[in-house]
């Protein structure tokens, strides 16, 4: 046994093994001078980690391969390596559900076949396949060369979003202390990331309909969706006569100095100070200023 090692198969890859790869480097229990990709059960029965191949998913022998008729469920070797990796502590509950809302479970579904491709959206698992060698006769040279690039490309990814939820997290006191105003409206003085916190607070039963906070100079007035799942629909709309108008006509529309823009779909507004972006929301409430 090669300590730190993987293995997984050679040829075509997708974008299942690369993630679980890629997953065991972020999570520095791999060495990337120490993959192989083979088909050799000798070679792979020395490899400390070994993934999409082999016929066995056994975590306590870091074996995790799907395709055997005794697996009958819906993992594929990402979402086998991601749900280890929490059992064994290495990450918590809430990271392990995020991570597997913002990624693994397509990866899963699209490997296993469980979803189909849709015209005109490109997944994750799409993107991966892209790395793919076009030439299926090119040599192993050739695929083991594009099969390191889209690794690279999938750490990549995975730090962005680990790094990102950990600043969603540093965010979930702030949104949580603004929510308990229970007010039609949340007004942060600093931009951050507030929706994620929002709706796993409550923020579905919570009264706000609005947001207010700066962004890049500038103040931002945007409606707060129904649910997550709903995030491009909103609770209250921008006016109607506000819609795609910008600068004057929509200070003239308005009646409030310092307007910026109004976007067509009404979810969102922006203007100059954060005195115009709150006479702007107390307009919309038919509240006095």
């Amino acid at each position: 046994m090669i300590p730190r090692s993987f293995g997984t198969h050679d040829g075509t890859f997708h974008a299942d093994e690369v993630t679980a790869c890629a997953l065991l480097l972020v999570f520095d229990l791999i060495d990337r001078d120490k993959i192989t990709r083979t088909r050799d059960n000798e070679m792979l029965n020395r490899c400390e980690y070994v993934c999409d191949v082999g016929g066995e998913y056994n975590p306590a022998k870091k074996r995790y391969d799907h395709h055997q008729n005794e697996y009958q469920g819906e993992l594929s070797s990402a979402g086998m390596v991601w749900l280890d990796l929490w059992k064994r502590d290495l990450v918590d509950e809430e990271t392990y559900r995020h991570v597997n809302r913002s990624l693994i479970l397509g990866i899963d579904a699209h490997d296993i076949g469980k979803t189909v491709q849709q015209e005109g959206v490109c997944t994750f698992s799409i993107v991966i396949a892209n790395f793919v060698p076009i030439a299926h006769e090119a040599g192993e040279d050739v695929f083991n060369k594009s099969f390191f690039e889209a690794l690279d490309f999938v750490v990549g990814h995975l730090k962005r979003l680990f790094e990102r939820y950990h600043y969603i997290r540093s965010c979930k006191k702030k949104v949580a202390k603004e929510m308990a105003k229970k007010k039609k409206y949340l007004v942060f003085d600093e931009p951050l990331l507030w929706q994620e916190n929002f709706f796993e607070l409550g923020g579905e039963t919570h009264p706000a309909l609005f947001v207010v906070m700066p962004s890049h100079g500038q103040w931002k007035l945007r409606g707060i969706p129904p649910t997550f799942s709903q995030r491009m629909e909103v609770r209250e709309p921008m006016p109607k006569k506000w819609a795609g108008l910008r600068d004057e006509e929509l200070e003239k529309a308005s009646g409030i100095k310092g307007a910026i823009f109004c976007h067509k779909g009404r979810f969102i507004s922006v203007w100059k100070t954060r005195e115009n972006a709150l006479k702007a929301l107390k307009s919309i409430l038919g509240e006095k200023s």
